[in-house]
């Protein structure tokens, strides 16, 4: 089964208070071309990433983007110990004070420290993204799935129409076989009529040269050949089409060789039914050729 080289996938998440958005998009490619948007503060997520999608990914061309965020009203905070040291010395000292001049002190309460100026801090991840990396790539597996699922699907209704049109390709070849036998004997008449107007001409012609021309005319206007290629492309088109893997550069040089085949037969066809065959055969195998481009 074919994969297509065109796919779409998106994936949302969320964990230690960040939300993300994944997106992963593919459209045919020569080869493989990788485009990474990841955040880059994020340490090895890219590097961690290629291998995932090279692996699961033949051809084409693919990007990636993620867009990571804080979770709203999601703060960390962060004890300031040093700031903790310097109240409770300070509220200490003022007890202290306190008591020589006899007055009393209602007792503090860790609710009272923990709500003063700079005892709580904010940013206490400390640029720690180890656990946020690991979370990221635990979900991307899971994407690029998604991703293989719709070139998958795509790949199957793109064998159904590549099916179809070699099924008409090798109509179009049967139907050329077919006229064959008329050309035959139309050029077999018109080789008659030519020779007796070059024999009328010049009667002194050496009869075995003349014969070796004919022969050759004949041989140049042999499409057996062609027509023969053509049977052996289409099978070769249809156990592509059953194989496992990547196989778009190699159907794309089995339809050069088909339009090479076509265009032959059109040079040699000498009839005005076979060049239109011939013509038919041309215009089926350059549409297929525009679905091979998006084959993997």
């Amino acid at each position: 089964m074919i994969n297509s080289m065109t796919g779409y996938a998106t994936l949302s998440g969320g964990a230690l208070g960040y939300r993300w958005t994944w997106e992963l998009r593919g459209v045919n490619g020569k080869g493989l071309d990788l485009r990474l948007r990841v955040p880059d503060w994020i340490d090895g997520l890219e590097a961690s990433l290629r291998p995932l999608l090279s692996k699961a990914i033949g051809r084409g061309n693919v990007s990636l983007s993620l867009r990571v965020s804080r979770e709203e009203g999601d703060v960390t905070q962060k004890l300031n110990t040093s700031a903790v040291d310097t109240v409770i010395a300070a509220m200490s000292e003022i007890e202290a004070r306190a008591m020589n001049i006899g007055l009393s002190l209602s007792p503090s309460r860790a609710a009272d420290i923990v709500t003063m100026r700079g005892v709580l801090e904010q940013g206490s991840d400390d640029g720690e993204t180890g656990p946020l990396k690991a979370a990221l790539l635990e979900q991307a597996p899971g994407l690029i799935a998604s991703f293989n699922e719709m070139r998958v699907a795509e790949g199957t209704a793109l064998s159904g129409v590549l099916s179809a049109q070699l099924q008409e390709i090798e109509g179009l070849t049967k139907a050329a076989v077919a006229l064959l036998e008329t050309r035959q004997q139309d050029m077999a008449n018109t080789l008659r009529r030519n020779l007796a107007k070059v024999m009328d001409a010049a009667p002194e012609a050496d009869d075995a040269r003349v014969a070796q021309e004919l022969a050759m005319i004949a041989v140049k206007s042999d499409v057996t050949e062609e027509i023969d290629r053509l049977h052996t492309h289409v099978g070769a088109a249809d156990n592509l089409l059953a194989t496992e893997g990547p196989i778009g550069r190699k159907f794309d040089f089995l339809m050069q060789e088909f339009n090479r085949e076509a265009n032959t037969l059109c040079s040699k066809a000498q009839m005005k039914e076979l060049t239109e065959t011939g013509l038919a055969l041309k215009v089926l195998i350059d549409q297929m050729r525009e679905q091979v481009q998006n084959v993997e």
